[in-house]
C-alpha cells in the first residue's frame, strides 16, 4: 500500500465521485466494533447522549426522526418513481462488471435483485470478453449471511501472490469498517477450517508466505492507537494461536497507526511496514528476514516499488544527492542502490502548472500515471529501460475522467475506464504490446439528450481561480429559475472529477435540474499546494471557494437562492454544514451526508484523531481558536433563518460517528429550526449495504431536493 492508498483508506471518502478502495485499503479500516459507543465528550453538551450509538434513548430518537422524514417525503408522488427507477438501475444486469485480476482469472463482486448482499465470482479472460460471460460463484454473501445469522457485507480479499490459492477475506457487519477476517481457499471455494481467523476489529494483514501473516489488529489493552487503528504488528505462523504471535513492529499510541502490506512488484516481492505518524506523515520500512529496515524518504512522500525501482512522489521539496526535487516531482532509482545509501535519482515526471499526478498504478514493466490537466484526465505509460525513463500516452477519450480499474504485476495487460457526466462509462483493456480496445460499455442509464457540459471559473475571496463543471440543458435560460444542485468535497488531497452518476442523471438531470461540481481547494485537483492551501488555520479558504462558486452561479443567472441546493458527504458534509451556518441566505436545500459537524469533539469520536493533520487539534486552545470559527455545531444560532436541511447517516458508520448528524439535528430541533433526518441502520460510511437500502436513501434525498428547489406544490415541512 502506498502512502496515498493509506490516506484514502483511513481518510474521509466523498460520497460524490470517489472510486472504490483497493482490497488492501479495505483491510486498513479500524475502529471500535459497531456495538460499542464512544465515551461522551463534553459535559456541557446537552446532546452528548446521542453519542451512545445503540443506546435505547439514542435509537428511540433516531427511529422517531426517521419515521417523520419517511412519512413526509414518501407522500410525494415522486418518491416511488424515484425508488423504482434507482433500484432498477442498481439491480441492472447491464452494469459493467468491473474486473479484478487475480492470477489467471478475472474476479468481480456483484449485487442485483437476486443477490442483495452480493456474490464474489470469477471468469476467464476469454469469457469476460464476450457479451455474456460465464461466471463461477466463489462466495455467496447472501447464503453466508443466512448460514451465520449475520448480515454480512463483503469487505474485499487479500490473496497470496503469485500462487493465488489462499486469500484473507474481510467481512463486516452492516458495512462497518471493522471486519472479521477469515482465510479462504480459492480452489475449493470454502473457508479454511483451521485457517487464519481474526475476530472483528480494524485489521491490517499481509502475507509473508503461504503459512505466515503479518497482522495488526486489536490484541487487547493498549494495542490500538488513539485514532482506533492497530499500533502493533505481529508475525503469526499457521497452526499457532494468534495470542502466540511475535511482535515485529510497534508505533506510539498517539500516532495514527501501524500497517503492514505486501507489494508484488513483478519479478520481486516486498514486505512493507508503515508508521503513520500523522495523516500526512509516515515513516516507511522494508521488512526483511525479521528486521524492519528504514526507507529514508521524506515523511510526506508517496513511495512505490516497481520491479527493482523505488519510485517517490515528492510533496515537500527534497534535497538529496546534491539536487533539489520540487513539489510534485516523481523520481526513481534502483531500490537496492537506494538501500545501499546511493542517491542517483532520475526524474520520471514533473507536472506542469495546471497539471498534477492523481494516481499511480503499475504493471510488470510500466508505471501507469493518471494525470489531471485542468481537472481533465489522461493516462501516461512510463517505462525504465537502458537507465532512462520514457513515456507514451495511452489512447483514451478527452474531457472526462480516466482511471485504471484492474492491473497485475505479472503482465502488462490492464483495464481502465473513461467516464464523464453524460457519457456512460466505458471499459477498455490493453494488450501486452500496449494496444487499447473497448471491451464493455455501460448502456445509457438516463436520457442525456440535449445536455451539455461546460467548465467555468469563479474567483474566490483572495483572488484564486476556482474551476467548476456545470451540466445543463442546451439553451438554458439565465433567469435564475433553474433548480441547481452544487457539490464539492475540498479535503484530504482527493481530486473530484467528472463521472457518470446514474442516479443523479435519472432523478435530477433528466427532469431538468442543473448539476455543478466545484473543484475547490483542499482537494488534489492541482497537486499538493492546492490541498495545503486549505489546511488547518487556512481552512476558511476552502469555504470561501465554495461560496464563490455559488455566488457566480447566482450572478450568472444560472440559478438563485430559492432554487440553489448543495450536497456533500463526509468531509463534504462538513463543507455543507459550514455553508449552512455561514451563508444560509444563499441556499434553499442543504443535503448533509455522513458528516463531521461537531469539530470540538471530532478528535475523540471513532477515527477522528487521525484527521487532526487536516483540521487541527481542537483540544489545543490556539488551534480551537480557528476551528471554532467554522465548526457548524457550535456556530448554529437561534434567531437566524436557515433553509430546511436534510441529514443522512448510518448507525453502522464507525469511521465518522453518526452523532455528528444526530447532535446537529437535535440542536436544530431545540432551536425550532426545521430539518429532515434519515439514518440507515446499515451501510457503514455510505448509504446502505443492499441496493434496496441505497435506493431508499437516494429516493428520499431527491424528493427533498425537488420539493425545496423546483416543485412548488410539494409539502415543505421538515421531519421534526
Amino acid at each position: 500500500m502506498t502512502n496515498r492508498k493509506y490516506r484514502a483508506a483511513v481518510g474521509l471518502l466523498s460520497l460524490l465521485a470517489i472510486p472504490s478502495l483497493t482490497r488492501v485499503a479495505i483491510a486498513a479500516q479500524q475502529s471500535p466494533p459497531p456495538q460499542q459507543s464512544a465515551a461522551p465528550q463534553l459535559s456541557d453538551d446537552p446532546f452528548v447522549w446521542l453519542e451512545d450509538i445503540d443506546g435505547q434513548r439514542s435509537m428511540d430518537w433516531v427511529n422517531t426522526k426517521n419515521a417523520a422524514t419517511i412519512a413526509a417525503l414518501t407522500r410525494s408522488p415522486l418518491y416511488q418513481s424515484f425508488y423504482d427507477r434507482i433500484k432498477q438501475i442498481l439491480d441492472s444486469k447491464d452494469k459493467i462488471a468491473n474486473p479484478e485480476i487475480i492470477g489467471n482469472s478475472l474476479y468481480n463482486f456483484w449485487q442485483d435483485a437476486e443477490h442483495e448482499r452480493g456474490i464474489w465470482r470469477r471468469t476467464s479472460w476469454a469469457s469476460y470478453a464476450t457479451a455474456h460471460p460465464s461466471w463461477e460463484t466463489v462466495l455467496d454473501v447472501d447464503s453466508l449471511s443466512k448460514a451465520d445469522g449475520v448480515t454480512w457485507s463483503f469487505g474485499g480479499a487479500d490473496c497470496f501472490e503469485p500462487e493465488y490459492k489462499r486469500c484473507i477475506i474481510a467481512l463486516s457487519r452492516g458495512g462497518s469498517d471493522a471486519t472479521e477476517t477469515r482465510e479462504f481457499d480459492l480452489t475449493s471455494k470454502t473457508f479454511v477450517s483451521d485457517g487464519f481467523t481474526i475476530p472483528e476489529a480494524k485489521t491490517s494483514t499481509a502475507w509473508v508466505d503461504d503459512s505466515t501473516l503479518l497482522v495488526g489488529t486489536d490484541f487487547g489493552s493498549g494495542s490500538m492507537t488513539t485514532s482506533g487503528y492497530p499500533r502493533i504488528t505481529k508475525l503469526w505462523r499457521r497452526g499457532t494461536p494468534l495470542s502466540s504471535a511475535t511482535t515485529v513492529f510497534e508505533v506510539p499510541p498517539d500516532h495514527v497507526g501501524g500497517f503492514a502490506f505486501s507489494v508484488d512488484a513483478g519479478d520481486r516481492r516486498y514486505l512493507r511496514l508503515t508508521d503513520a505518524v500523522t495523516f500526512y506523515e509516515s515513516a516507511q520500512y522494508l521488512y526483511d528476514r525479521g528486521k524492519a529496515i528504514k526507507i529514508d524518504v521524506l515523511k510526506d512522500a508517496d513511495l512505490y516499488l516497481v520491479r527493482d525501482q523505488i519510485v517517490v512522489y515528492v510533496r515537500d521539496p527534497w534535497t538529496v544527492g546534491g539536487k533539489t526535487w520540487p513539489t510534485g516531482s516523481l523520481v526513481a532509482m534502483s531500490f537496492d542502490d537506494f538501500l545501499a545509501s546511493k542517491r542517483d535519482l532520475q526524474l520520471v515526471m514533473q507536472p506542469g502548472a495546471r497539471e498534477t499526478i492523481n494516481r499511480i498504478s503499475s504493471t510488470r514493466d510500466y508505471l501507469i500515471i493518471n494525470v489531471l490537466n485542468n481537472v481533465r484526465g489522461e493516462l501516461r505509460r512510463y517505462r525504465h529501460r537502458k537507465g532512462a525513463w520514457s513515456f507514451d500516452r495511452v489512447p483514451a477519450p478527452d474531457l472526462g475522467t480516466v482511471g485504471v480499474v484492474a492491473r497485475s504485476s505479472r503482465s502488462n495487460r490492464y483495464f481502465f475506464t473513461f467516464t464523464n457526466f453524460i457519457q456512460p462509462t466505458t471499459l477498455y483493456v490493453t494488450a501486452e504490446n500496449g494496444g487499447v480496445s473497448e471491451i464493455k460499455r455501460l448502456p445509457a442509464m438516463f436520457d442525456a439528450t440535449g445536455l451539455v457540459v461546460e467548465q467555468m471559473e469563479a474567483t474566490s475571496k483572495d483572488g484564486t481561480r476556482i474551476p467548476f463543471f456545470i451540466v445543463h440543458r442546451d439553451g438554458m435560460k439565465h433567469d435564475g429559475s433553474n433548480p441547481t444542485l452544487l457539490g464539492a468535497y475540498g479535503g484530504f488531497e482527493i481530486a473530484i472529477t467528472p463521472s457518470y452518476s446514474s442516479h443523479t442523471g435519472a432523478a435530477w438531470l433528466e427532469r431538468g435540474g442543473v448539476f455543478v461540481l466545484a473543484n475547490i481547494r483542499g482537494g488534489g485537483e492541482f497537486g499538493p499546494q492546492w490541498h495545503r492551501a486549505g489546511l488547518k488555520e487556512n481552512r476558511q479558504r476552502i469555504y470561501d471557494d465554495f461560496t464563490a462558486v455559488a455566488e457566480e452561479l447566482i450572478k450568472d443567472g444560472v440559478t438563485s437562492p430559492p432554487h440553489l441546493g448543495i450536497r456533500g458527504g463526509s468531509n463534504g458534509g462538513l463543507l455543507m454544514g459550514v455553508a449552512l451556518t455561514q451563508h444560509p441566505e444563499l441556499y434553499n436545500a442543504v443535503l448533509i451526508q455522513n458528516p463531521l459537524l461537531d469539530m470540538k469533539g471530532f478528535s475523540h469520536l471513532l477515527a477522528g484523531a487521525s484527521w487532526m493533520g487536516e483540521y487541527g487539534d481542537p483540544d489545543k486552545p490556539e488551534e480551537w481558536a480557528y476551528i471554532s470559527r467554522y465548526s457548524p455545531y457550535q456556530n448554529l444560532k437561534s434567531g437566524t433563518k436557515y433553509p430546511t436541511a436534510m441529514f443522512t447517516t448510518t448507525t453502522r458508520d464507525d469511521r465518522v460517528h453518526p452523532a455528528h448528524a444526530r447532535k446537529m439535528a437535535a440542536k436544530m430541533e431545540s432551536l425550532g429550526i426545521p430539518f429532515f433526518y434519515f439514518e440507515n441502520t446499515e451501510g457503514g460510511h455510505g448509504a446502505g449495504v443492499t441496493n434496496a437500502q441505497v435506493a431508499k436513501e437516494y429516493a428520499l434525498t431527491y424528493v427533498y431536493l425537488w420539493q425545496q428547489l423546483g416543485v412548488p406544490n410539494e409539502v415543505k415541512t421538515g421531519g421534526r
